[in-house]
């Protein structure tokens, strides 16, 4: 027996006493791990690199127990990068049972695809399951009566799902609904306690702020010199991040700020405030600030950000002229801006 056929069969020897461990894994352990992975993936690329990486992920890493657990990060695609693919792929969430993606897809849909019955049904789903921002993206939709007349708004279903995301601790949704009661729209008037829900939006956007990963390089940018502090400042006079956008809501405002955004009509306008990306349905649907007649937004809680943000220092009274421009109807209006002690 030569010497190359002895070395062949010791590293044939070598290569059967060590095993493959992972090989040896039932399936539903590595289901459980990609569940995890799935849940804490801080984008779609890395999900998808676990598809590539051998055949039994491939096919484990779409089991229905794993595409139901997908954060809002590995569901978050980008409006340039949309394809078939990824619908099929947020599909599949769907089918799954995840509310996430439903709300995802069903914002997509409704807004850039103007698939008005199945995105509705599709955040109706999220929704059910107790979804906070889907719960308060219909009540956006039935305050400003989105995909139909301004005859078919309702107040009191906007209220009400409102309610249930506020408690559900959405805090754009506490704070609109702070405004119905102060103002009585939808609802019986009651200021005293509409003033305490906007206190307590106030304290919960302080609290998030204070609880944002990014909180702790914005205090240390605060103590730079020089340093002018950050545009949103809470109104218990601290200087919070601005609140991260939603995957949806960036979406919205790639696709609308993209080439594709020319679907968007000619006399339809997107929501003044940069964190949003919603459209108008139809002209005039969105309400106007009462100073300065030139933005407008979907709803109190976009108006409130985008007061503190940018709009404080640009408001300005501008007269009649805008209500001329657009023929004497300028929609609802949304009041400049208001600050809650």
């Amino acid at each position: 027996m030569t010497n190359i056929q002895r070395k062949k069969i010791r590293f044939h020897r070598r290569t059967v006493e060590k095993p493959d461990f992972f090989d040896g894994l039932p399936d539903d352990l590595v289901v459980f791990i990609l569940g995890k992975l799935s849940a804490s993936a801080s984008s779609p690329s890395d999900f998808v690199t676990i598809l590539l990486t051998c055949k039994r992920l491939n096919r484990l890493a779409v089991h229905p127990l794993v595409l139901s657990k997908a954060g809002p990060k590995t569901l978050a695609v980008r409006a340039e990068k949309w394809t078939e693919s990824a619908d099929r792929f947020l599909k599949q969430c769907v089918n799954s049972g995840n509310p996430e993606a439903c709300y995802t897809l069903g914002m997509i849909r409704f807004y850039c695809l103007q698939n008005r019955g199945s995105g509705a049904s599709l955040m109706a789903k999220a929704a059910i399951r107790s979804h906070a921002p889907a719960l308060y993206s219909l009540a956006v939709i039935q305050f400003n009566g989105s995909g139909g007349s301004k005859s078919e708004k309702d107040l009191r279903a906007g209220v009400a799902l409102c309610a249930r995301a506020a408690y559900l601790g959405h805090t754009s949704a506490l704070r609109e609904l702070g405004h119905c009661l102060q103002d009585g729209y939808g609802v019986r008037q009651n200021v005293a306690e509409g003033r305490r829900l906007l206190v307590q939006a106030n304290a919960r956007e302080l609290a998030d702020g204070l609880r944002s990963p990014a909180w702790r390089s914005h205090f240390y940018q605060l103590l730079a010199p020089g340093s002018l502090g950050c545009p949103l400042l809470s109104d218990f006079g601290c200087s919070v991040p601005e609140p991260e956008l939603h995957p949806a809501n960036r979406f919205l405002k790639e696709w609308f700020g993209s080439a594709r955004g020319a679907v968007l009509g000619e006399k339809l306008r997107l929501c003044a405030h940069g964190g949003c990306g919603r459209p108008e349905t139809r002209p005039h649907e969105f309400r106007r600030c009462s100073v300065c007649g030139k933005v407008n937004y979907c709803s109190r809680g976009c108006q409130a950000l985008d007061w503190k943000l940018r709009h404080k220092a640009d408001c300005s009274p501008g007269g009649e002229r805008w209500l001329e421009e657009d023929g004497g109807d300028g929609g609802d209006l949304v009041d400049g801006g208001e600050e809650i002690e």
